[in-house]
């Protein structure tokens, strides 16, 4: 095929096929989840926006990643119902539009691991370094961190993106449920430059998730470690402010982990096997982050779910 990039260029993104009773059940119940999903995120957000005592560095990080979880959920979601609920047999997106989709995701997914390193840094300087915390973690401090884990993964991303669209496609089936650049630079034709996009999206995966990814997990190694030297109602109070980072990095990287793990399984892995592996993986990294991730940081950060039980409590009462 040529290297044309006009929008004749089709995507099918995972054939549905005919529906059990079941599956029509679950798609029916498919409004409610995302509806779910989306009130949460709002909900968490809204509090943390609207009550002065939660304009903090911490919370502020917090608020950035839920707003990261709505927009990936708009990227997918409203496309994938409908496309469900018109009951055919594909779902098809022209090539640019596939990439725009890819672009978002990556940058948003590459935004979040940077902002769980930055919640990982607040929470360091803050338990470790208190005397010089205010001083260090200042507004303009978070602003900059706030900018920088938004715009690198964008800048990076989109130089990913900038070599995907100029490679020929040899295939037009996509088994996801949203597109990426990982599995369209698979549909290419091979080649030079289908293995110089594969080394620019490795750099570009460990700069925005394994470096981060680390960064954390030192971050609240040494915190431990501090905690460990430290009374006990100091340690208690330090692990407590730190377990919802903790979980919700956690939910990030069994995500993504599991994905690059499909991803090396996929090729040897029978047709079959490797569509149906394919759209549990997609479903994975984009359901789980955003479901749990309200819960986390509504139940288990007693500042903000004391807010949330006072608002829906008046809503009750009237």
């Amino acid at each position: 095929m040529n290297g044309s990039k006009t929008l004749q260029w089709w995507l099918q993104t995972g054939t549905i096929g005919k529906r059990s009773v079941e599956e029509e059940e679950h798609i029916s119940s498919s409004p409610e989840t995302i509806g779910y999903e989306v009130q949460a995120d709002s909900l968490v957000v809204y509090i943390i926006c609207s009550q002065r005592s939660l304009w903090r560095p911490m919370f502020c990080f917090v608020a950035a990643v839920l707003l990261n979880s709505l927009a990936a959920s708009a990227m997918v979601y409203p496309k994938l119902l409908s496309d469900l609920l018109a009951g055919g047999s594909s779902v098809r997106v022209s090539r640019s539009a596939c990439l725009c989709q890819a672009f978002l995701l990556y940058s948003l997914g590459g935004s979040s691991f940077m902002l769980l390193s930055a919640m990982a840094l607040d929470r360091y300087m803050s338990i470790c370094r208190p005397l010089r915390y205010a001083a260090l973690v200042s507004p303009a401090a978070v602003a900059v961190l706030l900018l920088l884990c938004w715009l690198l993964p964008a800048t990076l991303v989109g130089g990913g993106v900038l070599l995907a669209s100029r490679l020929p496609l040899c295939s037009m089936q996509l088994s996801r449920i949203y597109c990426d650049i990982y599995s369209f630079v698979s549909l290419s034709c091979g080649g030079g430059a289908a293995q110089l996009s594969e080394v620019y999206g490795l750099i570009c995966t460990t700069a925005t998730v394994f470096l981060p990814a680390a960064f954390v997990l030192f971050s609240y190694g040494r915190i431990l470690a501090i905690c460990l030297q430290s009374s006990r109602s100091f340690s208690s109070k330090a692990l407590h402010t730190c377990l919802p980072h903790l979980l919700v990095f956690l939910s990030y990287s069994v995500s993504t982990a599991f994905e690059m793990l499909h991803r090396q399984l996929q090729a040897r892995s029978d047709p079959a096997a490797s569509l149906a592996a394919s759209l549990a993986a997609s479903v994975v990294l984009v359901l789980v982050p955003t479901v749990l991730n309200p819960v986390i940081y509504g139940l288990k950060m007693k500042e903000v779910f004391g807010h949330v039980t006072r608002l829906l409590s008046c809503r009750t009462e009237r």
